[in-house]
């Protein structure tokens, strides 16, 4: 069964589309490599962008020269609904199984390259769907989810594009539906800064990180990325297209980075944005982000440092001319495979030349081999060179006694500003901390003068003891004045002390009240906010006091007022009973519906009351059954036995 042929389709254009399409996959293979080979021997960010899409404007043109080439090429009449795919495949098959009818060649191989055309079309209509759902969601986004961000914002932002010479139209708006900036439109751009830029980044890094946006806007890469998208729209069969508009769009970011650099002047401060912009990693693939690209060779080349890429950049340069190589020798084989006739008539030709060359005694140097030789030569002298400019800061931390250090942590202790001086300052002062306790400790602020401060106050605290310590803000000077006012805390209850607020001052108000106080009952103290006004006031009270009790009636929230009110009805309790009325909730009103019922009871009876309930409300009712002569004790073994409970009780 023949597939059908779409009618805007001839059978001569279905030809020239199917083989277009066949053509590329050795065309976009010998493009790609030709990039890298290209690539490589620019050092420039700027530079390998430019070859890039150069290359990728080739690759666009590729097919279309093609199909234009096959469109006006003489077909015989007896192949224009076929192709020449089987009979040029299987020659050998066709001449010696006679009982094959070419007809039935023809017609399979007609098939062949409708099925190959109806599967790109197919493909092309879906990735069309997912690139124009793509961008309305985008715009959709950008029109409803966005508010105008702050006035200090917008000054560092008109600052920056004015310091950049946009002179476009640019809206800045905040939103909460992305986490890093991001630049989203073609002719009428909007910056987007999430909340979460606006709050955890520095001002110097926001301003790096919108000058890395503007960046975009000037170079025009919104309408790049559009044809990157298209392209891989059409093309999307070919992997040569997917890996060339990644080598790109990384360019791309480089090119900002070396902008956003440039206008601000702080490459550390830079490299940590778009740390934490990692971190907060979520932004639509259509828009142009601040946290697009491969974060650690982005870093790593911001900070200066030697990537991965460009140790190994001669070995992709090699790789790349063989698979150029490859990519020619299947070109060739395939036109053969297309164009036998022509394919023999070359190859008499070559034959003819190089038997003409042989008889003349021409030996010529292949131009290839030198120029691949000088490349190397090329490459190898700037890889040392940059080795030799770029490994101080690793080697100064192996003099230093780190070594075998990750990739990962030395960008983290670069950004950090870990410098070998600052790991010989500590390991002076007894510390040898590995590297990601460099990396804490730094974070901290904690330097080698702080710890010799530590150390000259009789203190010798670890490096997660400094660590703790330098985060809670205590400091040799907060534990002399502690010691001063009168206790001595080792380094895990300074770092408790300082936690709960506990100032040398406040030691001292205690201790001024008569309290000797341990580091723990200090801390203690504190957490239940007893003060040292709150122990005068429940010593004028008359309530003998101590640490341990002080914290339980805070505990209970027993005030002076509550000890004012119980003793005006001619009670005296000790502190102990104070805590314990409290807990039991006697109030003072319950005291004296007591008292009014008759009774003048101890300070025990009137908690033991309490606690079995007897409420003035109980006695009413024992009374009503004729009870006389009640006593609380009674009234207790009444409430007891539960003979005066009503119905509602039970």
């Amino acid at each position: 069964m023949i597939t059908a042929i779409p009618h805007w389709l001839s059978p001569h254009a279905m030809h020239a589309l199917g083989w277009s399409l066949l053509h590329f996959l050795w065309q976009g293979t010998a493009l790609a490599a030709l990039a890298a080979v290209l690539m490589a021997l620019f050092q420039r960010s700027s530079a390998r962008y430019v070859v890039g899409v150069s290359v990728l404007v080739l690759m666009s043109l590729a097919p279309l020269a093609t199909f234009s080439y096959l469109q006006h090429t003489d077909v015989p009449s007896n192949a224009r609904n076929s192709t020449p795919l089987v009979s040029a495949a299987w020659p050998l098959a066709t001449s010696t199984s006679p009982t094959i009818p070419s007809q039935t060649l023809r017609v399979s191989s007609s098939d062949a390259i409708a099925w190959l055309v109806q599967a790109w079309l197919f493909g092309v209509a879906i990735f069309s769907l997912r690139s124009a759902g793509g961008f309305l969601l985008l715009e959709r986004e950008r029109r409803k989810r966005a508010s105008v961000v702050g006035e200090r914002v917008l000054e560092i932002c008109y600052t920056l594009q004015d310091q950049l010479g946009i002179s476009r139209t640019i809206q800045y708006c905040e939103c909460k539906w992305l986490q890093a900036p991001a630049v989203i439109g073609w002719f009428r751009p909007v910056v987007f800064l999430p909340a979460t830029a606006l709050t955890g980044l520095s001002e110097d890094q926001l301003q790096a990180v919108i000058a890395h946006e503007l960046a975009h806007i000037q170079r025009l890469d919104a309408f790049v990325n559009v044809f990157q998208v298209c392209l891989e729209t059409l093309l999307f069969y070919h992997p040569a297209v997917w890996w060339l508009n990644k080598r790109i769009r990384s360019e791309r970011e480089h090119c900002c980075d070396d902008i956003a650099v440039s206008l601000c002047g702080d490459a550390v401060e830079y490299a940590r944005a778009l740390t934490l912009m990692e971190e907060l990693r979520s932004a639509p693939v259509f828009a142009m982000a601040a946290n697009r690209g491969p974060l650690t060779d982005r870093i790593m080349r911001v900070l200066g440092l030697k990537t991965l890429r460009a140790g190994m950049r001669g070995i992709g340069l090699i790789g790349s001319l063989l698979c150029l190589s490859a990519a020619l020798v299947a070109g060739n084989a395939l036109l053969n495979l297309a164009h036998p006739a022509t394919a023999r008539a070359n190859s008499r030709l070559q034959a003819v030349s190089e038997s003409a060359d042989k008889n003349a005694g021409t030996a010529k140097p292949s131009p290839s081999v030198s120029q691949t030789i000088d490349t190397k030569t090329k490459t190898s002298t700037r890889t040392h060179t940059e080795t030799t400019t770029t490994t101080s800061y690793v080697d100064g931390l192996k003099d230093a006694g780190l070594t075998d250090l990750s990739v990962d942590t030395l960008i983290a202790l670069k950004i950090q500003d870990v410098t070998p001086e600052y790991v010989r300052g500590l390991q002076e002062q007894g510390l040898h901390p590995d590297a990601e306790k460099l990396i804490g400790m730094r974070v901290q602020g904690v330097t080698p003068e702080y710890v010799r401060d530590f150390r000259a106050a009789g203190l010798n605290p670890s490096v997660d003891q400094l660590i703790g310590l330098k985060v809670q803000g205590a400091d040799a000077e907060y534990y002399r004045g502690l010691k001063e006012a009168g206790i001595d805390p080792d380094i895990d209850r300074l770092v408790a002390l300082k936690v709960q607020g506990v100032t040398p001052e406040y030691v001292r108000g205690l201790r001024a009240a008569g309290l000797t106080l341990t580091a723990d009952q200090v801390i203690s103290m504190k957490v239940q906010d007893v003060t040292p006004e709150y122990l005068k006031s429940m010593r004028e009270q008359g309530m003998d006091v101590n640490a341990n009790n002080l914290i339980s009636m805070r505990v209970q929230d027993v005030t002076p007022e509550y000890v004012r009110d119980i003793k005006a009805l001619g009670l005296t309790p000790s502190s102990d009973q104070v805590i314990s009325m409290k807990v039991q909730d006697v109030t003072p009103e319950y005291i004296k519906a007591l008292q009014a019922a008759g009774f003048h009871p101890s300070i025990n009876d009137i908690i033991n009351a309490k606690v079995q309930d007897v409420t003035p409300e109980f006695i009413a009712r024992a009374r009503q059954h004729g009870f006389k002569d009640l006593s609380l004790d009674k009234l207790i073994r009444l409430r007891q036995s539960g003979i005066l409970d009503s119905k509602a009780d039970l």
